[in-house]
């Protein structure tokens, strides 16, 4: 008896350590970029685990995860528990609040923004953009 409850209380704990870590997100980015390591270490202080994949081919990848054109930034995230993506430098309680509605296919920061995690300090200026091009969030 004494062995299946220690088994029993020894998976809900590391169940429970899994969950701490937080949603998980791949972010594909550029090696020569700077911009999106502060994006990806701003996204770990909001208590995401990120794993970054450095590459070249970002056009290729942006193709493949259906990013539009217009949309796009210096790198591309994926959201591993629900396959949604974020281009750019999107805040991440904006990436929370489109985890929650699984018919947001991905959240963008349309270029360069000057006003955004990783490139400087969010104003209540930064627009982000759903994949439909519809505005999404003000921060």
């Amino acid at each position: 008896m004494f062995k299946p409850l220690l088994l029993s209380a020894s998976l809900l704990a590391f169940s429970a350590l899994a969950q701490a870590g937080g949603p998980a997100l791949t972010v594909y980015q550029d090696p020569n970029c700077g911009c999106c390591d502060g994006w990806a270490q701003h996204m770990r202080d909001s208590g995401f685990q990120v794993t970054s994949i450095k590459t070249r081919d970002m056009a290729q990848i942006k193709q493949k995860l259906g990013v539009p054109g217009e949309l796009a930034s210096c790198h591309t995230a994926v959201v591993e528990q629900t396959g949604q993506r974020v281009e750019g430098h999107v805040p991440a309680n904006v990436v929370r609040r489109m985890m929650t509605d699984m018919q947001v296919q991905g959240v963008a920061a349309p270029g360069m923004p000057q006003n955004a995690p990783g490139m400087g300090e969010l104003d209540g200026n930064l627009i982000t953009l759903d994949f439909k091009g519809r505005p999404y969030s003000r921060d």
